[in-house]
């Protein structure tokens, strides 16, 4: 019997580059995911259309600007009317172009049926469309309107 040394297998060197495999798989799927789709992209049908006059961009949409104030005035465009005046203007504005938004403005201390009488008088001329204008710098969950919060005093 012997005696000697044992030997030790050395493990596999550490592997030194990167395998590129993976990289190469990956870029071939992305390939052809582009080859597949680019001509859904583009219209195979080439046009040369025709030019008219009648075929303009919409214009943007008009709009009056409705503000009643703390006391209750209401004022169209930023001049003060009563409340027949605001019917007979607005039916005027509704004659003219019937597709006019109306953007209201009410401060908060307004009671609720003095704009509704103002949404009534809106409708009533044919103004459907009416937007409300809220200011969104004040926290909307405050049932206090700011300037009377006494924790927003410095």
């Amino acid at each position: 019997m012997s005696f000697g040394r044992l030997e030790r297998n050395q493990g596999a060197p550490p592997m030194s580059e990167i395998n590129m495999t993976p990289l190469v798989d990956v870029m071939l799927v992305l390939v052809v995911i582009f080859i597949l789709t680019a001509p859904l992209l583009a219209s195979s049908i080439k046009l040369d259309l025709p030019r008219t006059d009648a075929a303009k961009a919409g214009t943007a949409p008009q709009f009056v600007t409705l503000v009643v104030d703390p006391a209750g005035q209401i004022f169209l465009n930023d001049q003060p009317l009563a409340l027949e005046q605001l019917t007979s203007r607005l039916a005027l504005i509704a004659k003219a172009h019937p597709e006019t938004e109306v953007q209201l403005r009410a401060d908060a201390a307004v009671p609720y049926g003095r704009i509704v009488q103002v949404m009534g008088a809106a409708q009533k001329t044919g103004l459907n469309r009416i937007g409300f204008v809220a200011d969104a710098r004040h926290d909307a969950t405050s049932p206090v309107a700011p300037d009377t919060n006494p924790a927003a005093k410095p």
